[in-house]
């Protein structure tokens, strides 16, 4: 009989798609067909190795199963999948070839484009990378570790030089990388390139031909090839390569002089190979030298005139890879078989000359057929579809000739029923002839015709039908090569099985025909037919091919039964009737060998509830097997399974075998009760075990599972049951969290746990429990949600990916693990402002003089849903808004008929009120910092300001400062183009003010030098100031070469003579210091520091001689700033610098004069300017502030007490007429930064700073018996508030940010006690402090100190909105001109007050770093303004630096699974300091966390969240900056996952709610459950409450409310059993308060099952036709039994009720105790072997035998006949029962009862 003929599945007429896509671009699509090219590929190529997570859009694009093309034409290359575009690419030059290669360790696949002088590198990504080649390239391979470059022979070689170093086209870039890359000493690199170029000089001869480029940052490297032992360079220009691997190392080349084809192995060099030019080793350090490869010829075949059309690898018939050359010229396939030896976990790969065959044909390709999921090693088993030279194409099994493929017929007709799609007009001849094949990609093959048409044709559609697919890989894997060929053959060759041959076959044909395959072998091996007509396996025998096969078989020496001649056939016909027949006894191990196959996949389909159906069927094919062999206990392990059976199969107790099948619920028994080590776990079935085996991976990821569970050893990358299994990475101290692991490894998500049987999933659910509390911290993402902590999932993402990455990953990559029901998890990234104010009636902010009723006041963007939580119900954020608000004109009231006084006043109140509207811009700036979290597209940054035109300047600057402070944009950072997009046409303030937000943000690093002189040369006071500041902050302690050149250029005194007088404004020269500060902060740069404090003392030559203290202050502060905190280091010329500091201060005591004056010669430089100095006086009222500023930085916290002993406090009168008062308060701020571990929040200390000549002084006032002049008064009492003040500034810096209480009770008690001097208002004298201070101070000095203190107490409650505080502030700012001298100093720094205290909303806060404690003395410099446009002794623009010391240390607590910012509570721990210990304290959500310099751990804790620890390493580091990987905050945000049964804080806040069992039993009292329905089921009001209703609010969890809506809900008429019901709500009740929602699905199943045992006893009808249920409830059983003895561990006790499962046991045992007819059944079938067989009453009882059978474990029959046999010789008094228990380790007590009953005491 001839092969097997199949049709082809046609899928339609073939174009590539490419030209499709060309026309659709509009693209002229030219008509010559000859200058595109294109190529299929399979998916597989393009993916990452190993691709576990499709994590981004690309991956999940290359997980479709369409074709995927290449089109390549000229320099255009489109990629698409399927009928889509996926990637175009556009290349600078023509290409020449592209292929898919992956470099070294990179999974990654590139595609690598080859053009005439370069090779364009792409990955998947389109990421590009284009290196520079010599000319000389003609075409690039791809090798499994690299790129294979073949070089032309040609005169062109030297023209470009011999290797790419030399090519003129790489740069200086590619030397400097290689020298990288090498990581030595130039010297050594030296003698590493002319060691090459030694190997390379010389002729051209000694060029190799063949390049590898193993790595994209490193040079190709040559090839050498191995002969006799020794290694040369491979030089042979004529070997050409027609053909590589790309997954083992394989390349074939032709050589056209010699006509002879070679297979060549690629190897990493033995080092002990001799290398031919040993220069290079000698000169070279190993190590150095890289990676080399030689090129081993492992076959060569001469005689050919033409290279081979075609070279591609195969698979043979038993596994080994075979390599296929079509030769056209001579018609034929020659295929060669590979030898793999592997040594060292290296495989060798060889050609042995005896391994070779030939087939007639004309074109070949390989495709994916009769395995599809199989591989070999590295190989996808591949068959081979060869077009003979008669036009027929056969599919080929490696050498074993499986089918013929026709067309289809309705292709010759034209018929329009094939429904391809192809028009009318399509004129298709009726004799079509296939003339060629193309494009194979797996089982799909372009296949064309003689009319010159392509069609695309599927050879065989996997079998739709899974089970059919199952068993057919099952054979693949479980049998032997040789048996698994002659099933093919029966598979694919007989008629009878055309089914599965069809174009469309229904899913039933294809198993019947799977089924009839099966039958067949059973039918062969029974009957050899007698008669003399040729039966199909005689023809075979006969057959050419099987001499063929015989003689290359004996060659190889395998033992096969197949290789029988011909004479041999009579001796088998002759011997048919003796059982030793050959080919019967092939036949018999065959089915032997397919039982056991498809037995595990039998095994394994058990483990799955949704395949039931495929489980019967199999259950019938595997009962035809078993009952042929004669293997009855298989036949009763399926009777068991599904009774029914057993009318079909007649059993019997003479087992011919008896080989007792495997069982894997008795397996996973058995592991539950002795642990994996025992011997009864060792009997895995070989397929389960097998590596790699896809078809029975179900049962082997749940066999691994258990193992772990149950003490299982990892051996390798195997278990010590038997299994491999892979682990996810992971840290884990206890077997269920190394369970959890491995079933992330294996990928097997909560959807898979739901589909195992219930009893199976439970031991897996109590892992995922267990592990649940506190997993450990390393975990992945998905071993977090698959133990349902979504909240840690998460943050374990925002971690591992980038921001923007996070949505896509999270979907993409959790999916997964999660179950289908469950809500999808969506980030928060940032809290949305919008949208959360729509419906916040609270926040609307009415303007009564706008028509609309709505503003812009700048501030809109504050409120969100983490501020409503965070104030709550209170107003402050509108009340902090409405004082802030400059964008509304503010009415005066005046009286009704005015009189010229009346007019002065108003027009003083009205100056009052401007000054104030001017102030509020620098709070504004503070309270809506950073937030506007927007893509910056288009932002109005001009809230406008109404005010007078002399007012306007610095105003308009400060309101823009404070627009631009507010964005923090999403992507972290400002484009360039839209700042310089913003720029006006006529510079301006606003502009200013903006540059100066961007660079305090610092955005600024995206300008330009270009745009820097573009703004300067506008020549614009305020740009000027705000570009620089701005860029000083951007580049903050970089020392930018550019930058400090720019800021140089307005310092005219540092001009070199030659250069051109520069007339600069005070204003620019003051702005420039600082910000050469900003720029070299911390650096300690001599140089600079010299230029710095020459300009301290330096008078300004500038417009404005009033603005030189300014000027100095400036330089004091950058010179502070250049040396901060580093003054203690012994730079060699710090003395010198300290000294002429105190100079400038005034010190009385100088020590070296003669150094002083010689610094001071040396500092003037080639410009004299009058210093102001005159000998060695000083003008001390300029210099004296920037000094004792420079000192108080340089030395910021250095203890030093040396300084501190120099800037002493005045302590005699003398003293104190010679010192400023003001400069008091400046040494007293001095001396505490540098003391700054002895600032201690209390009176005392404060007490401690005041001199006790002062001290006393101060009390001596109200004593009239003191003699105290009145100018002595007044200069104790000035130096008393001075003191006070500078001692409440230091400690405002001191507790900057952190909210201390005690430093909060000091700042206030002062501040009131002022207020009060100012204009008493309490008249209760509690306080000590003294009075009268009025009388002998201004109070212009008592209100600015009074402002300086509160200001310092905001700096203290920065960003927490403390009410007390706010509303003192509240107060200050409404007190009227008449109440104080509001000018605008004090205005703003109320101003300035409101705004820290609600910094950024709340959400941010100041730090007490060195940076930041500087940043925030700039902005508290005690001078302040007299008016808006007053620069004199404080640039006003360096009051907004108080950015630089902010930090984001806001956290909110946002509920994983509604998305929503939530209250939560945390244990903060903070660790010891010198003041206090380790301390722990609670704060709620959302709140500001203490610095990282002393933070700990953060814990979350409270009943209502799950708990989680975030463990820290306290460091003095800034704190993590927005959308930083390692922030374990996740830029402010935290997920928590609320537990089931526990409302949010914001609907309960008390927790009455919660108390669910009350709620539960108070809505439905069970009492009233029955009563419900004896009445008319009127609702009274208890029940007006559904049950869904109430689970909703305390779960979101859609599988709870779905539960409680079908199966809890009282109005359900139509359900009668209470039972049921009360079953419901108690389950329900159980999940709710324990947190296991996922138990429902277990405890009705256990439930169900149960009920539906019940019914069958008691009912005639057939309910439940298998025993499945049955062993799937003792495994629950197995399961409890093992948590009450301990062998699995808890802390909560078993996750189901361990008295449910036990009241299961019990109704178990009773049923069966109450079937009448079971003792019967249960001895005939112990006696014969038989089961009950009497119409349907006999299924049923066949049905419950099953049960006691299975629950008991009873063995099969013959087992137990040969048990009994064994005892029934000992003829002894004594009870067999424990003989019997011994022999049925695992039968129950009361089956061995039984079985002693009916065998023995008969």
């Amino acid at each position: 009989m001839p092969v097997g003929v199949r049709q082809l599945s046609v899928l339609g007429e073939f174009k590539p798609f490419g030209l499709i896509a060309e026309a659709l671009d509009g693209k002229p699509s030219d008509t010559s067909t000859d200058d595109y090219d294109y190529f299929l590929f399979d998916q597989e190529i393009a993916r990452q190795r190993e691709d576990s997570s499709d994590n981004d859009a690309s991956a999940s694009a290359l997980s479709d199963r369409r074709d995927h093309e290449l089109f390549i034409r000229g320099n255009r290359i489109i990629w698409s999948i399927g009928a889509r575009v996926f990637k175009r690419f556009t290349l600078p030059s023509s290409v020449i070839k592209a292929c898919w290669c992956r470099m070294g360790d990179n999974p990654e696949a590139l595609l690598c484009v080859l053009q005439l002088d370069s090779l364009t590198i792409y990955n998947t990504s389109g990421e590009v990378v284009s290196i520079p080649l010599p000319g000389s390239i003609t075409s690039i391979w791809s090798l499994p570790f690299g790129l294979l470059l073949q070089q032309g022979a040609e005169g062109n070689l030297l023209k470009h030089g011999p290797f790419p170093y030399s090519s003129p086209s790489l740069g200086s870039r590619d030397i400097i990388r290689n020298r990288r890359e090498t990581g030595h000493s130039p010297h050594n690199n030296y003698s590493f390139l002319s060691a090459y170029d030694q190997l390379l000089k010389g002729e051209s001869s000694s060029m190799s031909s063949h390049l590898i480029l193993k790595d994209l940052l490193e040079e190709p490297q040559s090839i050498y090839i191995e002969e006799r032992g020794k290694l040369n360079i491979m030089r042979d220009f004529d070997e050409r390569t027609i053909w590589t691997s790309d997954l083992i190392p394989l390349m074939a080349s032709y050589n056209k002089v010699k006509m002879q084809h070679s297979v060549w192995v690629a190897e990493v060099i033995n080092s002990s190979l001799e290398v031919e030019n040993s220069s290079l080793s000698a000169t070279v350090p190993t190590g150095v030298l890289p990676k080399r490869f030689s090129f081993h010829r492992i076959w060569q075949g001469k005689g050919a005139h033409t290279a081979a059309s075609k070279v591609f690898l195969a698979t043979d018939d038993d596994s080994a890879p075979i390599i296929c050359f079509l030769f056209l010229e001579q018609k034929k396939l020659l295929s060669l078989r590979l030898q793999t030896v592997e040594i060292n976990n290296e495989i060798l790969y060889d050609v042995k000359p005896d391994m070779s065959w030939s087939i007639p044909a004309i074109a070949a390709a390989p495709v994916i057929v009769t395995r599809p999921s199989v591989k070999v090693g590295l190989l996808p088993y591949t068959d081979i579809i060869v077009l003979a030279p008669e036009s027929i194409l056969i599919l080929y099994s490696g050498k074993q000739c499986l089918c013929r493929y026709l067309l289809p017929s309705c292709l010759g007709i034209g018929n329009p029923s094939c429904n391809l799609g192809f028009s009318k007009a399509t004129s298709i001849s009726h004799d079509l002839k296939i003339v060629g094949l193309a494009d194979a990609v797996e089982a799909r093959i372009n296949v064309k015709v003689n009319n010159r048409m392509i069609f695309r044709c599927a050879l065989h559609r996997s079998p739709s039908s899974s089970l059919a697919n199952d068993s057919i890989t099952a054979m693949a894997e479980g049998l032997s090569p040789s048996f698994y060929n002659h099933f093919l053959v029966l598979l694919w060759g007989d008629s009878e099985s055309s089914r599965l041959s069809e174009a469309n076959p229904t899913v039933d044909s294809e198993w019947s025909s799977f089924c009839d395959a099966i039958m067949q072998m059973c039918k062969k091996s029974s009957v050899v037919s007698q008669e003399t007509a040729e039966s199909s396996w005689e023809f075979l025998l006969n057959s050419k091919f099987h001499k063929n096969y015989c003689k290359i078989n004996n060659m190889i020496g395998l033992s096969s039964g197949v290789a029988l001649d011909r004479t041999g056939l009579d001796s088998l016909i002759s011997n048919i009737d003796g059982t030793k027949s050959s080919e019967k006894s092939f036949h018999f191990d065959l089915l032997m060998e397919s039982l056991d196959s498809l037995h595990a996949v039998y095994e394994s389909l058990k483990m799955d509830n949704l395949r039931r159906r495929d489980l019967e069927l199999l259950a019938i094919l595997l009962c035809n097997i078993a009952k042929f062999l004669g293997e009855e206990c298989y036949l009763d392990h399926y009777v068991r399974d599904f009774p029914a059976l057993c009318k079909t199969v007649k059993m019997g107790i003479n087992c011919l075998s008896s080989k007792a099948p495997f069982n894997l619920f008795r397996w996973l028994e058995n592991c539950l009760q002795h642990g994996c080590t025992s011997d009864k776990t060792n009997n895995l079935p070989l397929v389960v075990c097998k590596d790699g085996s896809s078809v029975v991976s179900w049962a082997r990821k749940i066999v691994s599972f258990y193992s772990l569970l149950c003490d299982a050893k990892i051996i390798g990358n195997k278990l010590s049951s038997g299994v491999s299994c892979n682990i996810a990475s992971g840290s884990s101290s206890s077997n269920e969290e190394l369970t959890v692991l491995a079933m992330v490894g294996e990928k097997f998500g909560l959807k898979e746990l739901d589909s195992l049987p219930s009893g199976v999933s439970l031991p897996l659910r109590h892992a995922l429990d267990k592990c649940r509390e506190s997993p450990p911290a390393d975990w992945p993402a998905a071993a977090y949600v698959l133990i349902g902590r979504e909240d840690l999932a998460l943050s374990c993402l925002a971690r591992s990916c980038k921001f923007k990455e996070l949505e896509t990953q999270t979907n993409m990559n959790l999916v997964s693990m999660s179950t289908p029901y469950m809500l999808h998890l969506h980030p928060v990234t940032i809290p949305s402002t919008i949208s959360d104010t729509v419906g916040l009636e609270s926040t609307k902010f009415e303007d009564t003089d706008s028509i609309d009723g709505s503003m812009a006041d700048g501030m809109e963007n504050i409120f969100s849903s983490c501020t409503q939580l965070r104030y709550g119900r209170d107003l402050r954020l509108n009340e902090v808004r409405r004082l802030l608000c400059s964008a509304r004109p503010v009415a005066i009231q005046t009286s009704a008929n005015p009189s010229a006084s009346d007019q002065d006043l108003q027009q003083a109140q009205l100056w009052q009120l401007a000054q104030r509207t001017t102030a509020l811009p620098l709070g504004r700036g503070a309270f809506t910092l950073a937030t506007i979290y927007t893509l910056l597209t288009e932002v109005n940054l001009d809230p406008s300001i109404r005010n007078i035109q002399e007012l306007k300047s610095w105003p308009e600057f400060h309101n823009a400062v404070a627009a631009g402070l507010r964005l923090a944009p999403l992507q972290g950072k400002v484009s360039r183009t839209w700042i310089i997009y913003n720029r006006p046409e006529e510079p301006n303030a606003v502009h200013a003010g903006l540059l100066l937000a961007l660079g305090l943000h610092g955005f600024l690093r995206v300008l330009t030098i270009t745009d820097t002189y573009q703004y300067f040369s506008q020549e614009h006071e305020a740009t000027t100031v705000g570009l620089m500041l701005g860029l000083a902050a951007s580049y903050r302690g970089t020392m930018q070469p550019s930058i400090s050149k720019c800021l140089y250029v307005h310092i005219p005194y540092r001009h070199p003579s030659s250069f051109p007088e520069l007339e600069l404004p005070t204003l620019l020269q003051t702005a420039a210091l600082m910000s050469v500060g900003l720029l070299f902060e911390g650096s300690a740069h001599p140089q600079t520091m010299q230029t710095l404090l020459g300009e301290i003392g330096r008078r300004s030559g500038g417009d404005n001689v009033l603005e030189r203290e300014g000027y100095a202050v400036s330089a004091g502060f950058s010179l502070g700033l250049v040396a901060l905190g580093r003054g203690e280091e012994a730079l060699g010329f710090m003395d010198t610098l300290v000294d002429r500091l105190f100079h400038y201060i005034g010190g009385k005591e100088i020590r070296n004069e003669r150094s002083l004056l010689l610094a001071a010669s040396v500092d003037e430089h080639n410009r004299v300017t009058g210093q102001m100095m005159d000998g060695t006086t000083v003008n001390v009222d300029v210099t004296a502030p920037g000094a004792m500023i420079a000192l108080a930085l340089m030395f910021l916290k250095s203890e030093s007490e040396v300084i501190v002993s120099r800037l002493t406090i005045p302590q005699t009168h003398f003293d104190l007429q010679y010192v400023r008062p003001d400069f008091i308060m400046l040494r007293v701020i001095a001396r505490n930064l540098i003391m700054w571990g002895r600032i201690h929040p209390s009176k005392d200390w404060i007490q401690s700073q005041i001199p006790e000549i002062i001290k006393s002084g101060v009390k001596g006032l109200r004593d009239d018996t003191m003699d105290i002049d009145e100018m002595d008064a007044e200069t104790i009492v000035q130096a008393y508030v001075n003191i006070v003040a500078g001692a409440c500034i230091s400690l405002g810096l001191r507790f900057a940010g952190t909210k201390d209480a005690n430093a909060q009770e000091l700042l206030y008690e002062y501040a009131a006690y002022f207020l009060n001097e100012i204009k008493p208002v309490s008249t209760t004298n509690r306080s000590t402090f003294p009075k009268g201070l009025s009388q002998y101070v201004d109070r212009g000095t008592l209100e600015i100190c009074l402002h300086l203190i509160v200001l310092s107490l905001s700096v203290v409650m920065a960003g927490s909105g403390h009410l007390q505080t706010f509303r003192l502030l509240r107060f200050l700012r409404n007190r009227s001109s008449v109440d104080g001298h509001a000018n605008y100093g004090i205005q703003m720094a109320v101003s300035v007050a409101i705004g820290f205290l609600f910094l950024g909303g709340g959400t941010r806060t100041f730090s007490t770093s060195n940076s930041s404690i500087a940043a925030l003395l700039i902005t508290l410099y005690p001078r302040l303004p007299t008016g808006p446009n007053d620069n004199r002794c404080h640039l006003q623009a360096f009051r907004h630096l108080y950015v630089l010391a902010t930090e984001a240390r806001w956290l909110q607590t946002v509920d994983v699974d509604t998305g929503l910012p939530v209250y939560a509570p945390l244990e903060v721990t903070i660790k010891e300091t010198e003041h206090y210990s380790e301390t722990s304290f609670c704060e709620i959500t959302p709140c500001i966390l203490p610095e990282r310099s002393i933070l700990k751990t953060v814990r979350v804790c409270g009943p209502r969240y799950w708990p989680q620890v975030i463990e820290l390493v306290p460091e003095n580091k800034p704190w993590w900056s927005f959308g930083d990987r390692n922030d374990p905050f996740h830029s402010g945000i935290l997920h928590v996952k609320r537990k089931v049964g526990a409302c949010s804080y914001v609907d309960d806040p008390i927790g009455c709610q919660s108390l669910l069992s009350r709620a539960m039993h108070k809505v439905f009292g069970l009492t009233s459950l029955r009563a419900g329905y004896t009445g008319n089921n009127s609702n009274n009001g208890s029940a007006a409450v559904t049950v869904d209703q109430l689970v909703s609010t305390f779960s979101s969890d859609p599988s709870l409310i779905a539960f409680a809506q079908l199966c809890c809900d009282l109005s359900w008429n139509s359900r009668s059993d209470i039972d049921f019901q009360e079953f419901c709500l108690q389950v329900l009740f159980e999940c709710i308060s324990k947190d296991r929602p996922a138990l429902l699905q277990v405890y009705l199943s256990l439930y169900t099952t149960i009920g539906s045992l019940a019914q069958q006893v008691s009912n005639s009808n057939l309910l439940v036709g298998d025993s499945l249920s049955v062993s799937s409830l003792k495994l629950a059983l197995s399961y409890n039994e093992a948590v009450m003895t301990g062998r699995l561990t808890t802390s909560r006790g078993s996750i189901v009720q361990s008295v449910f499962l036990g009241s299961l046991w019990k109704q178990v045992e009773e049923l069966l105790n109450s079937a009448e007819q079971l003792k019967t059944d249960l001895c005939n079938y112990l006696n014969s072997g038989s089961w009950p067989n009497d119409g349907s009453f006999g299924v049923k009882s066949s049905t419950i035998l099953s049960w006691y059978l299975q629950w008991f474990g009873v063995p099969a029959a013959p087992t137990v006949k040969t048990m009994v046999d064994k005892i029934k010789p000992m003829n002894t008094s004594l009870s067999p029962v424990p003989l019997l228990c011994l022999l049925l380790p695992g039968t129950h007590i009361n089956a061995v009862e039984e079985i002693n009953r009916f065998l023995l005491s008969t």
